[in-house]
């Protein structure tokens, strides 16, 4: 805040206005709602229970699944384990692959130029028997 003294020249008129705003307000009332803020915000009392794992020494033996290769070639041949089977037989074998604990992994490979209907009724085969480890293996040779 300017103070300005009488009788000092310069030119300027001691009888004009200041034109200077008080902050003193706007810091009151910034305070004010601040203060309001903090004790109108909800406090954090309730905990969220975690249920941790026991640390224990022994660690469980880690079990590899078994892989089954599928291919589907660019003619509607199927091949399961380099063996060429038909759709009617892969319902058989997805049967049987689904009752192991645990199930084995399933990664089928189509050919390029498969036809997409036969890929479509080799998964639906799996889905139908509750097949739930299937992936596609190898399709980094789609992109062009």
């Amino acid at each position: 805040m300017a103070i300005s003294a009488a009788g000092s020249g310069g030119g300027v008129d001691s009888t004009a206005p200041m034109c200077d705003m008080n902050m003193t307000p706007l810091i009151d009332v910034l305070l004010v709602l601040l203060i309001m803020f903090i004790v109108t915000l909800p406090v954090m009392t309730h905990a969220v229970k975690l249920d941790m794992p026991q640390a224990n020494n022994n660690p469980p033996p880690t079990v590899l699944p078994e892989v089954i290769d599928i291919d589907v070639d660019f003619d509607g041949t199927i091949v399961w384990n380099g063996t060429v089977v038909s759709l009617g037989q892969i319902e058989g074998y997805f049967r049987t692959e689904a009752a192991k604990d645990p199930q084995p992994e399933i990664h089928l490979r189509p050919d390029r130029r498969a036809k997409y209907g036969v890929v479509a009724s080799v998964l639906a085969s799996a889905q139908r028997n509750r097949v739930k480890r299937i992936g596609f293996v190898n399709t980094a040779e789609f992109r062009d």
